[in-house]
C-alpha cells in the first residue's frame, strides 16, 4: 500500500445514499485523489472491532474519501483528531422519510430483484464483497431484528440521529463541517467555497440517483 504525504483531507461522512457517490464525480473533478471504495468498504471489521488505526492508516492512501466506513458512527471523530486540519462533508436528503425510501429501493435493486425490501436471507446470501458482507452491514450499524432487517423505525431513527449528533460534535467548529443537500443547486456553491474551488457549472452532476 502506498502512502501519500500526510496534507489536509476531505471526508464526506454523509450516510448513505444521501448523494456522496456525486459528491465523489464532484471531488474527482476538482482533481481530489480519491480512495480505493472496495478496500475502504473492507474496514467495515475493523470498524466494528473500533479499530480506527486501520482506518487512519487507510486514509493515508489519498486526498478524499468517502462511503463506508466514513458514514459510519464514530469515524469522524477520530479522522478529525488524527487529521486537525481535515475538511468535513454532510450529505443529507430532504427528509428521513425520502433517505429510507431511497435505500430500501436500492437495496432492494440489489438483492431483491427489485420486488421487495430485501430480508435478512437476502442479505446473507449477496455476495458483495464477499458473502454475507451485506447482512453484517445492516445488523452492525442498525442492530434491527432479524425478521424486521430494515425496520423503518429504526432506520429512520438512526439516519436523524446521526446527523445530529454529527452537527453537535462540530458545532463549536463551524469551519470544519459543511452540510449540504445535493438536491439543492445553491448547495454545489457553498461546497465550492467550502473546498475554495471554482465551480465547474451551476449545479452537482447527479451520480448513481435513486
Amino acid at each position: 500500500m502506498q502512502f501519500l504525504k500526510q496534507k489536509p483531507k476531505v471526508f464526506c461522512i454523509g450516510q448513505n445514499k444521501t448523494g456522496t457517490t456525486t459528491i465523489e464525480a464532484v471531488l474527482k473533478g476538482f482533481g481530489y485523489r480519491l480512495g480505493n471504495q472496495v478496500q475502504g468498504e473492507l474496514l467495515l471489521e475493523a470498524w466494528h472491532a473500533r479499530d480506527f488505526k486501520e482506518i487512519i492508516k487507510f486514509c493515508k492512501t489519498a486526498e478524499a474519501f468517502q462511503d463506508i466506513p466514513f458514514s459510519l458512527s464514530y469515524t469522524y471523530q477520530h479522522l478529525d483528531v488524527a487529521f486537525p486540519n481535515a475538511r468535513f462533508i454532510l450529505t443529507e436528503r430532504d427528509s428521513a422519510e425520502q433517505w429510507y425510501q431511497s435505500i430500501t429501493k436500492f437495496h432492494s435493486k440489489l438483492w431483491a430483484d427489485g420486488k421487495r425490501i430485501p430480508t435478512a436471507t437476502d442479505l446473507k446470501a449477496a455476495k458483495y464483497r464477499g458473502l454475507g458482507y451485506a447482512y453484517r452491514f445492516n445488523t452492525y450499524l442498525y442492530s434491527t431484528p432479524e425478521a424486521d432487517i430494515y425496520n423503518e423505525i429504526i432506520l429512520k431513527a438512526h439516519y436523524i440521529n446521526y446527523n445530529q449528533t454529527v452537527k453537535e460534535y462540530f458545532k463549536s467548529r463551524p469551519e470544519k463541517l459543511l452540510v449540504i443537500n445535493v438536491a439543492k443547486a445553491d448547495d454545489y456553491i457553498k461546497l465550492c467555497t467550502f473546498l475554495n474551488q471554482a465551480p465547474k457549472g451551476n449545479n452537482f452532476p447527479w451520480e448513481n440517483k435513486t
